[in-house]
């Protein structure tokens, strides 16, 4: 396990990257809606949703559906004038419901493949860094944001099964599995170096995520309410409404790789580089506006050294979907996209599931959709 320790504190990583403010932005909109359930044409959250259309990339002069006619455009609101609604607010105390209910929001508007959106752009203004940074310090002080700084909870990991998906086997052989995926990423290099513009702007998309094979088993700790993170916390999410979650059993000595923030994602890709430049370079210029080389961790080498690597809330939250500068002399960067935050990725043959999977169905509690366990257990499948 690498040894580094968080220095970053909650308000410093909720205010560094997209993610986090976006969070910061989900939780001012959830403070509101709780103390007034009624979005008038006043509210900060009918701000937010105007001053965000305007900035939406390509989408400045549509009107906000229910709130204009369809032929008028909305008058513009700038985020000045969004930041003064935000700097009267009053923000709720954070419970475990208000601050999931932000999290998933900022995980689920997470795109990497074109342009931050307009709620992204307007938490990036500078005109809201006050009144953010004010949501920042009042979410700090709670310690049920504790766990985000927290390596992975080996005693308790849960893989997550979606619908009618099934979960990946335990390889037997982990080094020929991530082999294999390795031949595929080099070979889809190769083809988009001999077939794609070398124009970052140009019009091509392909693989835009960043994490270990899909092949490798994966999983999160338990929330306090007993599901698990992976339910809830999930990047391009497909629309499931049901899941079965399965307990992923690990030894408690697994040398696991922490990525607590930026430092530790560039180790991984400066210590064991894969070339991805052909391949990513249009969707995370779009995502970034960074041009130039762009690396990967290679994931057979990892598998050398660790048994595992977890990405950390606090550091998805302060550096998903930024460049991250990996190698000065070489001009190579990453970026962190596609992979869920607490999500643990596993290079080891001596995991096992449980026999037993908890079923899972997204309801609506009158408020928001939450996951609540159906009455059926079954035994898990995996491929």
């Amino acid at each position: 396990m690498n040894s580094r320790s968080p220095t970053s504190s909650i308000e410093q990583i909720l205010l560094s990257g997209p993610r986090g403010r976006r969070l910061l932005l989900e939780y001012a909109l959830a403070s509101e809606l709780a103390n007034n359930p009624v979005r008038t044409e006043d509210t900060f959250g009918h701000a937010v949703v105007v001053a965000s259309r305007h900035l939406e990339p390509g989408n400045n002069t549509t009107a906000v559906f229910g709130w204009h006619n369809s032929d008028i455009p909305p008058l513009e609101v700038k985020p000045a004038q969004v930041a003064e609604r935000l700097n009267t607010l009053e923000l709720f105390e954070p419970t475990p419901q208000l601050l999931r209910q932000a999290l998933v929001a900022a995980v689920g508007n997470a795109r990497y493949w074109q342009e931050p959106d307009g709620e992204d752009l307007l938490a990036a203004a500078p005109d809201m860094y006050l009144g953010l940074q004010r949501v920042a310090q009042h979410i700090a002080t709670s310690q049920l944001t504790a766990w985000w700084c927290t390596p992975a909870y080996i005693p308790a990991q849960y893989a997550v099964q979606w619908e009618d998906a099934r979960l990946p086997a335990i390889p037997d052989d982990i080094q020929a599995a991530l082999l294999a995926a390795r031949h595929r990423e080099r070979t889809e290099e190769h083809t988009a170096r001999t077939e794609r513009d070398a124009d970052p702007t140009a019009n091509w998309t392909g693989e835009w995520w960043s994490h270990p094979p899909k092949t490798m088993p994966s999983s999160t700790r338990l929330l306090c309410d007993g599901s698990p993170a992976g339910l809830w916390f999930v990047e391009d999410h497909l629309g499931w409404e049901g899941a079965d979650s399965v307990e992923l059993i690990a030894p408690k000595d697994a040398s696991v790789f922490e990525i607590h923030g930026a430092d530790d994602w560039a180790e991984l890709c400066a210590r064991f580089p894969l070339e991805v430049t052909a391949q990513k370079r249009h969707d995370w210029y779009r995502t970034t506006g960074r041009t130039g080389r762009w690396v990967l961790p290679d994931w057979v080498q990892v598998a050398d050294h660790y048994d595992a690597v977890h990405l950390q809330v606090g550091a998805y939250l302060a550096v998903a979907g930024v460049a991250i500068p990996v190698n000065h002399r070489t001009g190579s960067a990453s970026v962190i996209a596609g992979w869920n935050p607490d999500e643990t990725y596993w290079f080891s043959s001596n995991i096992t599931y449980g026999n037993e999977g908890i079923c899972w169905a997204l309801k609506d509690d009158g408020t928001e959709m939450v996951w609540k366990p159906a009455p059926t257990r079954r035994p898990h499948q995996h491929r």
